[in-house]
């Protein structure tokens, strides 16, 4: 499928993590809310971990148990485990993104020296870790899974799952109210972070989430039309620590080079949470 649409022509500088100076206009979040940060400052934590760039190597692939006996598929090349969800990262070469982790909150800096470490570099999820739940995280893993990413996105000094986000969170009785910043979540399941309308309508939206179709084991951009995530039940909430910037559409924050790299996705599925 072909999507065509005109970006606005008031695209700011986010690309590669870099933030645009701070709005002219800018009302803080609630004061009580765990941590504070805009939507500008959300972006680009986002696009930082989805293009990162780390080299691994062999040492950091593991497909078995870990000294804790906690089982570990890394998402690198050699993984086929799950033939429709391959791996990708490759041994020897630089990567860019932060690989996916069951119940992982890592930062680039801490990925880094996990990787140095010998840590094994991501570990997708199955049926049996998601029965699991906690007891399936690896010690010895590093990475992040859907609400460690957006955890990480919203500046929470630890990660709220799934079905905490909504407690920090107000819900928005009208999807449409939806900016960049503000989140799609489905407690027990999976959580979008907003990136901004990709349609004039508010038909179609920009998200970023990590274990999710096409790219799987780690964080991206991506579309898709809003209509088709809220039939998958997705809840519209909107941090309570959340800036509102005089710019709230999410064709103002990316840049235009992000925008052509986010793939059309007609018809969404639920991810990995």
């Amino acid at each position: 499928m072909i999507f065509t649409r005109i970006l606005s022509p008031l695209v700011a500088a986010i690309l590669a993590g870099c933030a645009s100076p701070p709005s002219a206009s800018l009302t803080p979040g609630d004061a009580s809310a765990p941590s504070q940060v805009t939507p500008t400052e959300a972006l680009a934590i986002a696009q930082k971990l989805a293009t990162h760039a780390w080299c691994p190597f062999s040492k950091n692939i593991l497909h078995g148990r870990d000294k804790s006996g906690v089982l570990v598929n890394t998402p690198d090349a050699t993984f086929r485990e799950q033939p429709e969800r391959p791996g990708w990262w490759m041994p020897g070469e630089v990567n860019a993104g932060v690989p996916y982790k069951w119940g992982g909150f890592d930062d680039t800096a801490s990925f880094d020296a996990a990787i140095a470490n010998g840590l094994a570099a991501g570990d997708v999820s199955s049926p049996a870790k998601r029965r699991a739940d906690n007891t399936a995280v690896s010690a010895q893993a590093a990475g992040v899974d859907c609400s460690g990413f957006v955890s990480r996105c919203l500046k929470l000094p630890s990660v709220h799952d799934t079905t905490q986000l909504p407690s920090v969170c107000t819900v928005l009785p009208d999807a449409a109210a939806l900016r960049p910043g503000d989140l799609l979540n489905i407690p027990h399941r999976h959580v979008l972070l907003c990136a901004g309308w990709a349609t004039p309508d508010r038909k179609w939206i920009y998200f970023y989430e990590t274990g999710g179709a096409p790219e799987h084991w780690k964080p991206g951009l991506k579309q898709a039309p809003l209509a088709a995530l809220l039939a998958l039940g997705y809840q519209p909430l909107r941090y309570r620590g959340m800036a509102t910037e005089s710019r709230t559409d999410g064709k103002q924050i990316l840049t235009r080079a992000a925008l052509s790299t986010a793939p059309v996705i007609t018809h969404p599925t639920i991810g990995e949470p």
